[in-house]
């Protein structure tokens, strides 16, 4: 799992029908202060309802993908698990 922030959402008129009724999510990764990683944008699919500006949980892994939605047929790698809260790290 690795920690994100949802920078915004993507609309889409057409998509996978597997995907229909999904939420697209654009994520970035971020460190425990809240500060961004690197420059890369990733799409996520997202099932807990996350908004913009929050710092979620990510999983970047097909298996764990499949064993959340229930099937294999959705073209997905990257899937939002968890809003966070808050942060209270030992490392800080």
């Amino acid at each position: 799992m690795l920690l994100a922030k949802v920078r915004g959402n993507i609309v889409s008129t057409q998509k996978n029908k597997e995907l229909i009724g999904h939420k697209l999510m654009v994520v970035r990764q971020i460190d425990l202060d809240g500060k961004f990683m690197n420059n890369t944008d990733i799409v996520a699919l997202d099932l807990i309802d996350s908004g913009q500006g929050d710092t979620v949980l990510i999983v970047q892994e097909g298996d764990a993908v499949q064993q959340i939605l229930g099937h294999k047929r959705a073209p997905v790698h990257t899937i939002i698990v968890a809003n966070v809260d808050k942060i209270d790290s030992p490392l800080k």
